[in-house]
């Protein structure tokens, strides 16, 4: 029987619309059954947004903690991997991602394991953590190459530090590596304590029940310590594949601030001086007193944040979340970055 031609053309363009929308079926599949795993289940967020793949959770303490992948619906000729930092969420690399999509590439926002959750005690106290860690940065990486031709891989503190293991251990297999407030040196009275008899134990003891719940919806009250010994497993292996020989030649981008108390500047200085690869370092000046968790935030991040200041008491110096006075310039050296490698 021959079809009226009104039909085989209506026909092409369900299939053609089909085929269109859901270019990345496998990826996101892939993406969503990483944080069932994780997370124990998934379910559909309150919002949804244009060219936006996000995996919610009841588990979640809201779908702002929530991984996402912004996509333009095809392979494009990059993707950048980000990861957050210990104690916070996918929220806070919300405005890095944003003008990279912009830019024109796909972006992958991860969520690490024992982050944005309800409950996190025991997690926070896994002696496996810092492994799980790897083993998520594994898999998200390697669902990201199905996005574009080149991958590149970057994170804030703790996941610049995922970001720069990562790269080491799997020499060539990225375009790029981007680093904000990058966790490669802590102040050497912190990265001493990793070798003092029952530290381990210890920090569980004055950890106590994790607390999740704060006046950051989107971050924890506090750095867990034990946690914290896991981020120092990870900057040491960092070293030791450097000190055994692994190379890093691949385009870097660093912007930290140089009144950073929490990760030293030196470790990304040292970083790139050692990095046969092309640097873009984008330093903020000690005397803007840029806190270090406070280099991704933008003024929209401020709002949106709705830190409840409230009450409080005792008040130092990086308690309160501020807007990095840079950011926008930041964000156009880090563009700049892209466009050219």
């Amino acid at each position: 029987m021959k079809l009226p031609l009104f039909f085989c053309m209506f026909s092409a363009g369900i299939f053609s619309f089909a085929s269109h929308s859901a270019p990345f079926s496998s990826e996101f599949k892939q993406f969503k059954d990483i944080y069932q795993q994780q997370l124990g289940s998934t379910q559909d967020c309150k919002t949804s947004e244009l060219n936006t793949f996000k995996v919610c959770s009841s588990a979640l303490k809201n779908d702002g903690n929530a991984p996402f992948i912004l996509h333009h619906n095809k392979v494009t000729d990059k993707v950048v991997v980000l990861f957050h930092g210990l104690s916070d969420s996918p929220f806070f690399l919300r405005s890095i991602a944003a003008p990279l999509y912009q830019q024109g590439f796909n972006v992958v926002v991860a969520l690490l394991p024992g982050h944005g959750q309800k409950e996190a005690d025991m997690d926070m106290q896994d002696a496996n953590l810092a492994d799980r860690w790897r083993q998520h940065v594994n898999k998200v990486m390697t669902l990201s190459t199905g996005l574009a031709e080149q991958v590149y891989i970057g994170g804030f503190s703790t996941g610049g530090a995922l970001a720069v293991e990562y790269s080491l251990q799997h020499p060539g297999s990225v375009k790029g590596i981007m680093l904000f407030s990058g966790a490669l040196a802590l102040s050497s009275t912190v990265e001493s304590l990793a070798n003092v008899w029952g530290v381990q134990w210890l920090t569980k003891l004055i950890d106590g029940e994790y607390q999740t719940i704060g006046r950051n919806p989107y971050k924890y009250p506090s750095v867990a310590r034990f946690a914290a010994l896991e981020l120092l497993e990870v900057i040491f292996s960092v070293r030791q594949l450097l000190e055994q020989g692994n190379q890093l030649d691949v385009p870097l981008f660093s912007a930290h601030s140089e009144a950073d108390a929490t990760t030293l500047i030196s470790g990304v200085k040292n970083l790139m001086a050692i990095n046969k690869g092309p640097n873009t370092f984008f330093p903020l000046a000690e005397d803007l007193d840029v806190c270090h968790a406070d280099v991704v935030i933008n003024q929209q991040q401020l709002k949106d944040m709705q830190f409840d200041d409230s009450n409080m008491v005792d008040i130092m110096p990086c308690d309160v979340p501020k807007a990095n006075p840079k950011h926008k310039e930041m964000l156009k050296s880090l563009q700049q970055f892209m466009a050219i490698h």
